[in-house]
């Protein structure tokens, strides 16, 4: 298969794509085909009409997502050689008493805009980009020749994730099989019910997995606040490692709903665990007590380069008030997932709360997101999670 649809760079604007960087911005063509659609696939040349790669075009700032810097010959077969070199990473990896991983992690595995996630043997589909949406079936195909009898079923959770305008003729739905909802999955021994129809981005937050092991490291005997707690995969840990309390914490009821659900299914119901609906920001400020080990896990609060200065005083305001209510000795446990927001801006904003408290702080553990989503040495974006642990004297 060779596109027949083209886009030409502007002469000094491919160096960034000969890095292999797999975004072609809109302002960097000179030329490009007539008539061309979102999701097309096309050619990306030089201004010497030299071949730099192969990808999915869209009108927008990032015009072009490049999927491969080589000549593609057959769709299918490239496809199955990207979910087979996907398969033979995470075989790889040392995921013990785990059936719950990301299978597909956009351009960390060469597949820019498309998200999948294994829970046991049901594969969640979720395209962040037209052209992936229209390659569903035959990624789709290239999945159940690579897998085979691992997988049961497919489900596509694209209608949130793609252009408002073009998701309003796609639907959520099972694509290959059918499985009822909620699933069971294990992370490193512990249950959790995954609901990927009614749940959050695919049903669970699999990239903090290494994160949760590490605090349950140092939770026994602890008093522990999860904030943002989502379906309570920190508090689980906690509790499993032998914290003296755990308050999960979170704005959505029906979050609070899966933590207890998890709590149940994992006969912790008799451990000292309070789940609570409500905002974190109120919460901290209106709560006198201290805690020996807080988590903030908030969602993205940025997600475009405008919104990054009050992402960042946003960030820096709950992390004050967490460092406030740090019992002396303990740790902070901070995240953020903007990919907007880069590790060096969230240090300092972190070195900027610190001053504000007047507390002397150590970092004791630099974080960042599960193996099984790898990082586009080429595209540093790919490394969205940014998390440390602070010692808090």
């Amino acid at each position: 298969m060779n596109a027949s649809k083209f886009v030409q760079l502007k002469h000094g604007k491919d160096a960034p794509v000969k890095r292999f960087h797999p975004w072609v911005f809109s302002g960097a063509i000179v030329k490009q085909s007539p008539n061309l659609q979102d999701g097309d696939w096309v050619n990306v040349y030089s201004s010497r009409e030299e071949f730099l790669g192969t990808g999915h075009f869209h009108h927008g700032s990032i015009a072009v997502k490049i999927i491969s810097f080589q000549e593609i010959t057959s769709k299918a077969t490239f496809w199955e050689n990207r979910i087979q070199n996907a398969w033979d990473l995470r075989s790889l990896l040392p995921l013990k008493d785990t059936n719950a991983f990301r299978l597909i992690h956009g351009e960390g595995d060469g597949c820019p805009g498309l998200i999948m996630d294994l829970y046991k043997d049901v594969l969640v589909f979720q395209a962040h980009t037209i052209g992936m949406h229209r390659d569903r079936d035959e990624i789709v195909e290239a999945v159940k020749n690579v897998l085979g009898k691992k997988i049961k079923a497919i489900y596509d959770k694209s209608r949130e994730t793609l252009p408002t305008e073009y998701a309003q003729s796609c639907t959520n739905a099972f694509v290959f099989g059918e499985v009822k909802v909620p699933y069971t999955v294990k992370e490193n021994g512990i249950s959790f019910s995954i609901n990927w129809i009614t749940g959050q981005k695919t049903g669970f937050f699999i990239d903090q997995r290494e994160n949760r092991a590490l605090l349950a490291q140092y939770a026994k005997g602890k008093s522990v606040l999860n904030t943002f707690c989502y379906s309570g995969g920190f508090s689980l840990y906690a509790l499993k490692a032998g914290a003296s309390s755990v308050i999960s914490l979170d704005a959505s009821a029906k979050a609070i709903d899966l933590v207890n659900a998890n709590i149940d299914l994992n006969k912790m119901q008799a451990l000292n665990h309070q789940a609570i609906v409500g905002e974190t920001l109120p919460y901290l400020k209106a709560n006198e007590d201290e805690f020996d080990i807080i988590v903030l896990d908030p969602p993205a609060f940025a997600k475009s380069m405008n919104a990054k200065h009050k992402a960042l005083q946003g960030y820096q305001k709950i992390n004050e008030l967490a460092l406030r209510k740090i019992k002396k000795n303990g740790l902070l446990f901070t995240y953020s997932c903007s990919q907007v927001i880069t590790r060096d801006l969230f240090y300092n904003m972190l070195v900027a709360a610190g001053i504000a408290v007047g507390r002397e702080i150590q970092v004791i553990h630099q974080m960042t997101q599960s193996p099984d989503h790898p990082i586009n040495l080429f595209h540093p974006e790919s490394n969205y999670l940014k998390g440390f642990v602070l010692k808090v004297l």
